[in-house]
């Protein structure tokens, strides 16, 4: 049976410490300080390894052997912190194999390297890169580097999973094998996709979670498998599984956060008020915008179904009005006013030269609502434009103004878009499974018969 070349072992060490687990990270901090400066010189390090294996097929020793045991002391460092926690005996600050330490990490020198896979390898990694993204909670060093993540306590699936582990030895004294078992196939996943994305080896990662502190297969290291039908197999469902789960992730997270808004954040009459923005202009008139109010396919109208009742909010001396865009324009055609283009921290404006208007704004009878220091509408159907003016019509209009709405349609979308996250998380749950779990390919099926 093949073995991928790059092997990771952790053996996890009986009778560890109920305690010292929640001051790892302040006695790791040395090693966090020499990774730091060994980390750059690794990424410093592969681009003249690409140089040398495009002109002579070969990555020099020198450089492999450091860049080896950069990955070595980051996975000791890891193992002990909160990559693993597997162990209580200190990292050595060794870039050598310290086969004594529960946890080595050893990748075969390979004699010749493909020319073209070193331009492409950070692309063919990308369906890892995203797998193991998940695993450090929205990438971080994993994400770049994926082996990196001893520079800072772990998060995502591996931190939480650490975190569980180290609250059950301080409760009952003893880690889960389990959890140790799942957070070794997560570490080990991380650091083949390093090995192969700092152009160790030239052997793709498999999609597969090798639980367990062992590496699966015989125990020497073996040529990789020239095969690939069984991997390209499993990386269909592995991908979509993950494109599932950050779908998935991001409709829960989207969902979680309209439930926020729609239980906190309403004012006594139930509506959501956006923050107060400043508006300033030199000249008679600030259009807001314009708004398009449409019936859609199933008969709702898009702003009084979704919007409810909306509301704009000035100062007290200050007038705001909405009215049909056309009558709107109409007014305002020789006006000399602002129109806003952006907002944000800087609100950019567009400027149109004129004149003062013709007669104050109050005296207009197309505004469908309006009001002094405000207004409140219920949307419907049509083309609308809200205008700020000064009551009685003046140059330079200064005022504060946020908007309100009732958003009748807040809750039903965040139960959809959780409801949605939830199924999307499961299916791409099942689906990473599934791949992780299948057998390796026919090839490797008949041998272990034949056997």
């Amino acid at each position: 049976m093949t073995t991928y070349p790059v092997r990771v072992r952790g053996q996890l060490e009986p009778g560890l410490s109920r305690w010292l687990w929640l001051v790892k990270w302040f006695l790791a901090v040395p090693h966090y300080l020499v990774l730091a400066l060994l980390w750059p010189a690794f990424a410093l390090a592969a681009p003249v390894a690409a140089v040398a294996i495009l002109v002579t097929g070969r990555y020099p020793r020198p450089l492999f052997d450091f860049a080896v045991g950069v990955l070595r002391w980051t996975w000791r460092v890891a193992y002990y912190s909160f990559g693993a926690l597997g162990t209580d005996r200190y990292p050595p600050f060794s870039l050598g194999a310290e086969p004594d330490y529960p946890a080595t990490l050893d990748i075969a020198y390979p004699e010749r390297l493909s020319r073209g896979l070193v331009l492409v390898k950070w692309l063919l990694a990308i369906p890892h890169l995203v797998v193991v993204a998940v695993f450090a909670g929205g990438g971080g060093y994993l994400a770049l580097c994926a082996g990196e993540w001893a520079l800072s306590p772990a998060s995502g699936l591996v931190g939480l999973l650490t975190l569980f582990a180290g609250v059950a030895l301080l409760v009952t004294g003893r880690y889960p094998r389990g959890v140790f078992d799942f957070v070794l196939g997560m570490d080990r996943w991380a650091l083949r996709v390093a090995a192969y994305v700092g152009l160790l080896t030239d052997a793709y990662p498999p999609f597969r979670l090798d639980s367990g502190g062992d590496e699966p297969g015989a125990a020497t290291l073996d040529p990789p498998a020239t095969g690939s039908g069984g991997t390209a197999r499993r990386a269909v469902p592995a991908v979509l599984g993950v494109l599932l789960l950050l779908t998935g992730f991001g409709a829960s997270a989207a969902g979680a956060l309209a439930m926020w808004a729609d239980q906190t954040q309403r004012d006594a009459g139930g509506a959501i008020t956006t923050p107060a923005q400043h508006l300033h202009t030199d000249g008679y008139a600030l259009e807001l915008g314009t708004a398009e109010m449409n019936w859609t396919d199933a008969g709702w109208v898009v702003g009084e179904d979704w919007l409810g009742r909306v509301g704009i909010r000035v100062d007290a001396d200050a007038f705001a009005g909405i009215g049909p865009t056309a009558d709107v324009e109409r007014y305002l055609s020789t006006v000399d006013r602002d129109r806003l283009a952006e907002l944000g921290g800087q609100v950019v404006y567009r400027h149109t030269s004129g004149t003062a208007p013709p007669t104050a704004p109050q005296a207009q009878s197309f505004w469908v609502a309006s009001g002094i220091g405000g207004l409140d509408w219920t949307a419907r159907p049509g083309s609308w434009t809200a205008v700020v003016m000064n009551a009685d019509g003046s140059r330079v209009v200064d005022t504060h103004a946020h908007a309100t709405a009732t958003l009748p349609a807040l809750a039903p979308l965040s139960w959809s878009l959780l409801g949605a996250g939830a199924l999307l998380l499961f299916l791409g749950g099942g689906l990473v499974l599934f791949a992780a779990t299948r057998p390796r390919d026919d090839t490797d099926a008949d041998h272990r018969v034949g056997g």
